[in-house]
């Protein structure tokens, strides 16, 4: 057990600085942040995962992350939205998108594995 978190701390670790170094490059400088949480914890998930489980249940793993990631462009995209154009508080547009979120989540869950 505490093995496992070792090796999640340090590959998280080096997929973190390795993510942060390619949004250093990138302008604005928000990118960084972009680039160096999400990415580099789904790939320390996926290789403990490798390690574990084997690559058939990563696989599986790595298509529910796609479908997650296209999910939050969707509400990424309906948020910013609501508050350019509908001039909605930060609040209400992030709780009224997480219904898209779910639609797009399932959505394509159930188009893609049945």
């Amino acid at each position: 057990m505490i093995e496992e978190y070792l090796l999640r701390f340090l590959i998280g670790g080096i997929a973190v600085s390795a993510f942060a170094a390619v949004g250093e490059i990138f302008r604005p400088r928000s990118f960084a942040g972009l680039f160096g949480a999400a990415p580099s914890i789904a790939i320390a998930t996926l290789l403990i995962t490798i390690w574990n489980e084997g690559r058939p249940y990563a696989a599986l793993e790595t298509r529910s992350m796609i479908l997650g990631a296209a999910a939050l462009c969707a509400y990424s995209v309906i948020v910013f939205r609501l508050l350019k154009h509908r001039h909605l508080t930060a609040l209400l547009s992030s709780l009224s998108a997480l219904a898209a979120w779910f639609v797009v989540a399932l959505g394509l869950d159930w188009l893609i594995f049945g």
